[in-house]
This record gives structure tokens, sequence and C-alpha cells, in this order.
């Protein structure tokens, strides 16, 4: 593919950042990729790790005569770094973002960024629980959803956005904000908080039992460390910024436990039988959409940035 992008200026180095830098240099589709984050420490491995043309110490000087601009920090200071960038954004640039929730996002990016610019939040759906600029690889996005949210913006911006994610093998759709968030608390958000509390039960009682919760794990229990080994910072703002739709699965995940539970008291074993063969079928038709294995994540490992 040719160059999309002349200039790519990406705000945080963690794994979703490095991950596109190395699918751009893989396609050839930025002509000049710049990068920046909080800590000095990243900033020095991304130098030494050379995925970034450039590094910079400060997102107002890597957005500086940059055509696509990605937040790819904490849902919870997307608002500051907006509000810092703003005023350095060249006209027509696009900005978008890696967040894991949109309606917060643009709550908090939008006031600050000026009309010249297309603001086109996104979310790309893959990952792996390590994080920091050692963990990208440009596999990551092959055969994975990234959902954008055009929000009125020009469509010639949102189909040369499409046309990047296209570029990295990913699959794109549109959505609402709203929809966006109600659909991630189902498949995303309160998964994850789920497993955290289950790994937090297995925690206290693991103290109680000598460690044998840990020592004798099953699958389904590693699966479940797995997903809470995710960056405790990303996921804290996460939930607080899709408090509403979290909260509104949380009550129809009760409701459903709650009815299991009944089953089980009852001995009710048709109830339970036509329970698992319904969710059964939705994991088939997961296996069917190849959406079924996490992306190689190769053994690396990294500290956020």
């Amino acid at each position: 593919m040719s160059v999309i992008y002349n200039r790519v200026a990406l705000i945080g180095l963690g794994l979703i950042a490095s991950s596109m830098a190395h699918a751009m240099r893989r396609a050839g589709l930025a002509g000049e990729i710049v990068g920046t984050a909080r800590s000095p420490e990243t900033r020095d491995i991304v130098r030494e790790i050379g995925f970034c043309d450039r590094v910079v110490d400060t997102a107002g000087e890597a957005v500086e005569g940059a055509d696509l601009v990605v937040l790819a920090v904490p849902v919870g200071v997307m608002g500051a770094v907006a509000a810092e960038i703003g005023p350095k954004l060249q006209e027509g640039a696009t900005v978008t973002d890696v967040g894991s929730v949109k309606g917060a996002v643009i709550e908090a990016v939008a006031p600050h960024l000026p009309d010249h610019v297309h603001f086109i939040p996104g979310h790309p759906l893959a990952g792996t629980e390590h994080s920091g600029p050692r963990s990208g690889f440009a596999e990551l996005f092959e055969n994975r959803w990234c959902i954008l949210i055009p929000n009125g913006t020009d469509e010639e911006a949102t189909n040369r956005l499409t046309d990047l994610w296209k570029g990295f093998g990913a699959n794109v759709d549109v959505m609402d904000a709203d929809h966006h968030d109600l659909v991630l608390s189902v498949t995303s958000h309160t998964p994850h908080l789920i497993a955290y509390t289950m790994v937090g039960v297995a925690d206290d009682l693991s103290r109680v039992t000598d460690s044998e919760v840990i020592k004798y794990s099953a699958a389904g229990f590693r699966d479940f460390t797995r997903i809470a080994a995710s960056d405790p910072t990303m996921w804290r703002d996460v939930f607080l910024a899709n408090k509403d739709a979290t909260l509104e699965i949380l009550g129809r995940f009760t409701e459903e436990l709650f009815s299991l539970q009944q089953a089980i008291r009852n001995g009710d074993g048709d109830a339970l039988f036509d329970y698992f063969t319904r969710t059964r079928a939705i994991r088939r038709d997961i296996v069917e959409a190849g959406q079924d294995t996490d992306a190689p994540d190769f053994g690396r490992t990294g500290k956020h940035d």
C-alpha cells in the first residue's frame, strides 16, 4: 500500500501505539512517525527500539505538522492532552484515539480541538495482557475489529482513517458513541470486572488454603487471571468513564446469576442444560467468525508508558 498519512503523531507509546507504529512501518502507510510519552524512561526505550522516526519530549511538539494524531493515553487524561495539543494542530489534521470508552472521550476531548481539524474517535478491539513499548507487534490488529465513531466528521477524513486500519489488517465498523459503550460493556468491560472479582475471591481463599487455589488452577481460572493481569490504570479509567452502561449490564448479570443460583438450588437440570446450550451457541458463533484466539504476543512484556 502507499503512504496514507505524511506524518503521524503517537501520543502515548504503549502496546497499541507501538503496534500501530510497527504496522505502519511494515505496510509503508506513514511518511514519518513521531512519538512521545509522559515517562522519560519510555521515550528512551522507544529511541532504542526505533519504531518511531523521532521521539520528542512533549505532546505539543509531537503534533506539529502531523496530519494524523493518535491519542493512546489512559481515558482519564485525554482531556488534558487535548488541551495541550489543540493550539498546535495543523489545519485539516485528523485526531483519533484508541480508548475503550467513547462517550466520555468525546466529552473530554472535543471542546479542546479547533474547528479546522477532524475528530474521529476509534477503538481497536485488540490487545494482550502486556503493556509498554516493548510489547507491540505489527500483527496485533490482523482480523480484529476497529470501531470508528465518525460523529458527523467529513466523510473523506473518515475513509482515510478507515484505509489506515484496513492497512493494518483490521476490519472496520462504525457506530455512535452510546451504542459502542453499551456493546463494549457487554463484550469487554463487565467480563473484565467479573474476572477481577473472581481472582480477588480466589486470592482471599488462597490465604486460607495455603495457596492451593493458585497451585491447582484449572483452565477457566487461568483465563480469568490473564484478563485480570490487564493494565490497572486503563481499567480504572474505563469503569469510571463508562459507569452507566457497566452498571446496567452488571444489573442484568446479577439477575441471570440469581436465576442460575435458583436452578442449582432447586435441582433444575433442564433449566441449566437449556441455558448452557444457548450460551454454547454464542461461543460457536465467535469461533466461526474467527475471533476465538488472542493475537500472538511472542513473549513481549513491558511497563505501561
